[in-house]
């Protein structure tokens, strides 16, 4: 993925070309439709989304808890903390998003990256 596409989310606005670049050569760009289930409640997680267009419901069971959009963070909890989804989250328009795998974010985690935004 390019790093110049990293630079309009906010999660990375504190970091340097060089760390962008190296999240960059971790993460993928997806398009999502409407409708999809980005994550399942109760699932093991294995990867995050960060949103840059388009909008998700996340559901606990049946309930409607919050509603996401364009710079929010899908699935951060399952990877890092807990390895299984606390939620589900349905697209509820298309999505373009910013996709990172759980190996690769635990490595992230635990770089120089990782340190400087504990």
């Amino acid at each position: 993925m390019n790093p110049a596409q990293l630079e309009n989310l906010a999660v990375f606005s504190g970091l340097s070309r060089r760390q962008r670049k190296t999240i960059a050569q971790h993460a993928d760009e997806v398009e999502i439709p409407a409708g999809t289930k980005l994550v399942e409640q109760d699932r093991l997680a294995n990867e995050l989304y960060i949103l840059k267009t388009g909008s998700a419901d996340v559901l606990d069971g049946e309930d409607l808890i919050n509603q996401l959009g364009p710079g929010d963070i899908v699935g951060e909890i399952g990877v890092l903390e807990t390895h299984k989804r606390t939620a589900t989250v349905v697209a509820t328009s298309p999505i373009s998003a910013v996709v990172m795998y759980g190996p690769e974010l635990i490595a992230l985690k635990d770089s120089e990256i990782g340190r400087a935004h504990v």
